[in-house]
């Protein structure tokens, strides 16, 4: 379930810059500027470090290209606030989630990737190479994959950090296995919410919406299907202002929107659906965003600008899975490869390569 924030146990990871043994061991978040021997040019370029990010660099490190990977400060994309993976091909017994994003971090710096950890503060892709700033340091690159995903919305509230992974979820299709004949909780009004609930409805005994006003925002068919299944309840003019439990989730505290007035509300789990917010705002000025904020793809994985292709989540407002996020990392990292043959600046790659 989700969510565990970090790996190893809740240690920062270290990065090592420079070669072999002369490398040098910084905290995660460090300035790299500070460390001699780190590479800031490269042909491929990934922003973002979670399955897409790291399956392009996986994929342009075994083509021999040397990939620089900007990580961002919180490494590892949402399936670092995910515990218990069991949907990802391979893990038959599931596998936790900063484990999963430590293995696949292990894998690309394997074939040669470099992975820095620190955030895109600005770009500038009017020409080649094209030019990101991070962590007070110019990296250059002949093409950018941008797999800076999404991230959930949450209610911010103390006790719901505080419970993630321990019944709180912002995703029911990567947890709603968990909850088989339980009772959970559903917030939100749109589509998301009224997709979160119905999936849900697979496994929990009852399913409760809490929704702040008193009609959903959902499209006029998901709202029928929702309010007539008879494993649906909603609360209306409601919304949650504590998280109730201590080591796990065991209710919410609701209040009236109109009146004031505070209940408690027993449950096993809260799923969040009210929304997510991708990654896209450094590259707004660059790049086309589609209606809902996400980057508009014209060909494959391909942008409007030469060279620069995306991948995962800050492209995917529909299926948002690490696994789709994934192939989306290869294609662009294939993409991005064939791009540099066809300008001459890398060998052809044959099958075997990959």
């Amino acid at each position: 379930m989700s969510q565990d924030v970090g790996g190893l146990g809740g240690l920062k990871p270290l990065q090592i810059i420079g070669d072999g043994e002369q490398g040098m061991a910084a905290p995660v978040g460090a300035p790299v500027e500070a460390v001699p021997g780190n590479r800031t040019s490269a042909k491929v370029l990934v922003v973002g470090s979670g399955p897409a990010g790291l399956t392009a660099a996986i994929y342009a490190a075994r083509a021999n290209l040397e990939p620089i990977v900007l990580g961002g400060y919180e490494a590892g994309g949402q399936l670092m606030i995910t515990s218990e993976v069991e949907n990802f091909p391979g893990f038959p017994e599931g596998i936790q989630g900063p484990e999963l994003m430590d293995r696949m971090r292990a894998q690309a710096e394997r074939f040669g990737a470099l992975v820095v950890d620190v955030d895109v503060e600005r770009v500038d892709l009017s020409k080649r190479p094209f030019r990101l700033w991070a962590g007070g340091v110019e990296y250059q690159a002949e093409t950018v994959i941008v797999a800076s995903g999404a991230s959930a919305l949450w209610l911010e509230l103390e006790s719901e950090s505080r419970l993630r992974g321990r019944g709180v979820s912002a995703c029911a299709t990567c947890d709603g296995f968990f909850f088989r004949d339980r009772k959970v909780v559903v917030v939100g009004g749109g589509d998301t919410a009224l997709e979160e609930a119905l999936f849900l409805t697979r496994y929990a005994r009852e399913v409760v919406m809490v929704h702040r006003r008193d009609q959903f925002r959902g499209s006029h068919i998901m709202q029928e299907r929702a309010l007539a299944n008879p494993k649906v309840r909603v609360l209306w003019n409601s919304r949650v202002v504590e998280v109730l439990g201590a080591e796990q989730v065991s209710g919410v505290r609701l209040q009236d929107t109109v009146t004031g007035a505070e209940r408690d509300e027993p449950t096993d789990g809260l799923f969040i659906a009210i929304g997510h917010r991708p990654n896209t705002g450094v590259f707004r000025e660059w790049l086309e965003v589609d209606d809902k904020g996400y980057l508009a793809v014209h060909e494959d994985t391909r942008t409007r600008i030469d060279g620069v292709f995306v991948a995962g989540d800050v492209h995917d407002s529909r299926y948002r899975q690490a696994i789709t996020a994934a192939g989306d990392g290869c294609r662009a990292a294939i993409d991005a490869e064939r791009w540099l043959a066809e300008h001459g600046l890398a060998e052809p790659a044959t099958m075997s390569a990959w």
